[in-house]
């Protein structure tokens, strides 16, 4: 094997670490999108508002010298509690108003915790503190960090005690039924208010989880962190197919896969390009996403 070769395939694979680590971002947020719209098909574009949330309450609990164990599930839970009132206050009275309007309100909502956060805690961002020593380890030509690695597990413990949740429990099955069909669901007696209440609340906790790992990624915080984010979290859940909760994680790791490649391999400045074009590119050839199908629907 000549130098330059081994060389291409330790970028290569770097790249695509990086692009795991990014798309496992991507996946937890897209996640959120793509439960919320499964169960009252609402695309909740105040999601990425959350993701911030989630951040600015690890950065809080961490420079007050909690350690990350305590500070992550914290912030899952402030996020998921201020996902379920924002539920409560501002979706629940106009779910029955149509799309258009939740579509508009969702993106005020948006714009609201955005230009708060900048009015109570500043748009200068800020250094998020460390939780732990970022060591680098060596395989062959490839380095891996230890945040790459714990962005992984955590990522991997959450998606599957989600895919447990929504398989192997009642409330998952209440979940699955509310998303078939709403109204029977309310005729064999599941509370389906509740269970959209629970559905933020889960989604809105992997947000806050993601911009925990992303804070300790980049070590910055700042207000309007949600706002790309989240929208390239809500291409992939379309891209896998929004309302499928597997289609979530494929899409999310596909993306992130995608623009590291682009960062390594050919103009570094394209990276938001090319989310915006699998966009365009998957809603041309196939607008169900890749593991959707298409469907009709009375309107």
């Amino acid at each position: 094997m000549s130098e330059e070769t081994a060389y291409l395939i330790s970028d290569f694979f770097t790249y695509l670490l990086n692009g795991v680590a990014q798309g496992s971002i991507y996946a937890l947020i897209a996640l959120g999108y793509t439960m919320v719209y499964g169960i009252i098909k609402l695309i909740n574009f105040a999601h990425g508002e959350f993701y911030m949330i989630g951040a600015f309450i690890g950065y809080f609990l961490i420079s007050s010298g909690l350690p990350l164990y305590i500070a992550l599930p914290a912030a899952m839970i402030g996020s998921g509690l201020v996902a379920v009132s924002v539920e409560r206050l501002v979706y629940r009275p106009i779910r029955y108003a149509g799309r258009i309007p939740a579509l508009i309100t969702a993106l005020g909502t948006s714009l609201f915790f955005q230009y708060l956060g900048q009015g109570t805690i500043g748009a200068d961002p800020k250094a998020f503190p460390t939780a732990f020593e970022n060591t680098t380890y060596q395989v062959g030509d490839v380095f891996i960090s230890k945040i790459q690695i714990v962005i992984f597990l955590v990522t991997m413990v959450l998606m599957t005690g989600l895919w447990y949740v929504v398989t192997h429990t009642k409330i998952g099955k209440a979940m699955r039924a509310t998303s078939f069909n709403m109204n029977a669901a309310e005729l064999m007696g599941i509370n389906t208010n509740r269970i959209v209440s629970f559905t933020f609340f889960v989604g809105a906790s992997l947000a806050g989880a993601a911009g925990v790992l992303v804070g300790m990624y980049y070590n910055t915080v700042e207000p309007m962190m949600g706002l790309i984010p989240g929208l390239k979290a809500f291409i992939a859940a379309v891209l896998g197919g929004i309302g499928i909760i597997p289609g979530a994680v494929l899409g999310g790791l596909t993306l992130g896969i995608a623009e590291n490649m682009v960062v390594g391999f050919w103009i570094s400045t394209y990276r938001d390009a090319v989310a915006f074009a699998i966009l365009i590119l998957i809603l041309l050839v196939k607008p169900a996403g890749l593991l959707g199908t298409n469907r009709k629907e009375k309107v």
